[in-house]
């Protein structure tokens, strides 16, 4: 298991701990906790000592004592400042602000802050898989900020991990799109703009929910599409290419790691679906059912206790989100030879995935050793507890919440900093904007709902994107009337001596474990509360202890705390895609 700067250390204090019991003849295995009962960092808390007294019928202070006493070793390399016994019999190891003060001037002169590289691995992530032929809408909001923020993650962690956006370019939607298309006598016209199409969309919708021959029309041009009818495929080409160029544009105001380069849609597996199913008929994994394919999964019961069934191909020889999905998981795994395949699809598609990798594994489409993960996350709420919609009950286009954002950004930025040029104002207002819109997200535990409030979000207090924002431009302008340079120098030593040093060097310390902890549990909302917690911390430090009227050796040491603070802010929020300003 790869393990942080904190764990190692746990685990190297662990094995002098276990030595020192072991020297003093107790076959009790002791327990290290973090942190101790004292409220600050850096201490550790040895229980073991009283159960070992009990055992012996001795006092369990003497027996503490013993064990502290082969601990002196601690001291002289000059780990920890004190080993005491409180109570009982409790032993608490106290970090020395030498050994804090070295590790972290060490990870401010490291370009990687300490997070050392993990043995790479093969990582295709599902996101933002948008469905083509209308527009983009906040339910492909969190989708789109989470799957980046856990890319950016990986790959800082050496993994070779990407955006596979699985966007939906196939299907019923275009077998309705094209028969509207016929029967408007649409098809000649040599331009289709995405604005025709979400009406042309809306339309095709009602015409196949209120007449069976158009729906049947449309089923039977979705199969000339899947048999690669030439006429079909030019139509749906149009459609493509209109809405593709729709999604660029907004994956790239938000800032994500997606390009042209990264779109694998369901068609791209088209050719794969029939192989996919006659592999799983020939092993026996699929079977007929009243003319359909289907493959019953004793791992899942329904409510009748029975197998449920996940069906692979329709009695007519259609083919449905399960095949491609089924083919898709084939191709990652054979062609791309992913270790770990990360799908960022909201918590209702639940049921869906277990029965997609419950089949994959049992046709050996994705052997044991390649992780396949559903991150689920839950909704986005309006502030009447409802998925967020526009005021007439419409659903928001992405698009312009992006830009609402960013207006009101301008808003408050103006009334802030008035003598800012329009350049400034632009630019500062569509960072905050949108890294504020990113962060409300990521700073919420993903599988939970969340309220969407523009003021919450956009304010320069609390857990905000300004707020670490402005946190960043304060240290900026620190050390710029510091009259040092922004770059950290040999010349100068960190020396921690305050508690309040050692709470925050300790807090700076924990990055690598925070990052490994996001990259196993996908979790971003763990990088957002640190660096919040970090920003807070270093802010109240800063308040207590005026830097630039300290004596020079104080001054010199806690403007280097400063930049290692800055630094690791400025990577954590580029690790959750927010961008840092160095003026505000």
């Amino acid at each position: 298991m790869i393990k942080g700067f904190i764990m190692e250390l746990q685990k190297f204090l662990h094995k002098y701990v276990s030595e020192a019991f072991q020297k003093c003849g107790l076959s009790t295995y002791p327990t290290l906790l973090y942190p101790a009962s004292k409220p600050e960092f850096g201490h550790y808390q040895i229980n073991g000592a009283m159960g070992a007294a009990k055992s012996l019928k001795t006092n369990p202070r003497v027996i503490a004592q013993k064990i502290v006493d082969h601990l002196d070793i601690l001291k002289q390399e000059e780990i920890a400042d004190g080993i005491e016994i409180l109570g009982a019999g409790f032993i608490n190891i106290t970090l020395s602000g030498k050994f804090l003060s070295r590790q972290a001037f060490a990870n401010l002169f490291d370009k990687r802050l300490g997070v050392k590289q993990q043995p790479k691995q093969i990582i295709p992530i599902d996101y933002p898989s948008a469905n083509l032929a209308k527009e983009m809408h906040v339910g492909h909001l969190r989708a789109s900020i989470i799957g980046d923020a856990l890319n950016r993650v990986l790959r800082f962690l050496g993994h070779d991990s990407f955006s596979q956006d699985h966007v939906g370019d196939w299907g019923t939607q275009f077998g309705m799109l094209i028969t509207y298309m016929v029967e408007t006598e649409k098809v000649g016209e040599s331009q289709v703009a995405l604005a025709d199409l979400e009406g042309f969309y809306r339309n095709a919708k009602k015409r196949f929910e209120e007449s069976e021959e158009f729906a049947n029309t449309a089923r039977s041009y979705v199969v000339q599409l899947q048999n690669g009818d030439k006429s079909v495929l030019a139509l749906w080409r149009r459609f493509v290419q209109v809405s593709q160029k729709h999604c660029l544009e907004v994956y790239k105001k938000l800032g994500l790691l997606v390009n042209e380069s990264n779109l694998k849609g369901e068609s791209s597996y088209n050719d794969d679906l029939q192989p996919t199913v006659d592999e799983l008929v020939r092993t026996g994994i699929a079977i007929d059912s009243d003319g359909a394919k289907v493959v019953f999964l004793d791992e899942i019961k329904d409510k009748d206790d029975q197998p449920t069934p996940f069906i692979i191909q329709k009695s007519d020889g259609g083919f449905l989100y399960a095949t491609t999905d089924l083919a898709c998981i084939r191709y990652r795994v054979r062609q791309l030879k992913a270790n770990r395949i990360l799908y960022v699809v909201d918590v209702r598609q639940s049921l869906h995935f277990q029965e997609l990798f419950a089949t994959a594994r049992k046709a050996g489409f994705a052997p044991e050793n390649v992780k396949l993960e559903h991150i689920a996350f839950g909704t986005m709420m309006g502030k009447d507890g409802k998925p967020f919609k526009t005021r007439d009950g419409n659903t928001v286009k992405l698009i312009d919440l992006l830009n609402e954002a960013v207006d009101k950004a301008a808003e408050l930025v103006r009334r802030k900093n008035p003598n800012l040029s329009e350049e400034e104002i632009t630019n500062i207002s569509t960072a905050v904007g949108i890294s504020s819109i990113k962060y409300a997200d990521l700073s919420k535990n993903r599988t939970s709902d969340y309220i969407f409030n523009w003021e919450s979000m956009l304010s320069f207090e609390g857990n905000t994107a300004p707020y670490l924002q402005y946190a960043y431009t304060r240290i900026q302008s620190l050390l710029s009337k510091s009259g040092q340079a922004v770059e950290p120098s040999t010349d100068y030593k960190i020396s921690a001596t305050e508690q309040a040093e050692k709470n925050l060097l300790c807090l700076l310390l924990q990055f690598e474990d925070v990052i490994i902890s996001v990259s196993k549990e996908c979790m971003p909302h763990y990088l957002a509360n640190y660096l919040f917690q970090l920003a807070s911390s270093f802010s109240k430090f800063y308040e207590k202890y005026p830097i630039l009227k300290e004596t020079d050796t104080i001054k010199n040491s806690r403007l280097q705390i400063a930049r290692l603070t800055a630094r690791t802010l400025k990577q954590g929020m580029d690790l959750l895609g927010l961008e840092v300003l160095d003026k505000m």
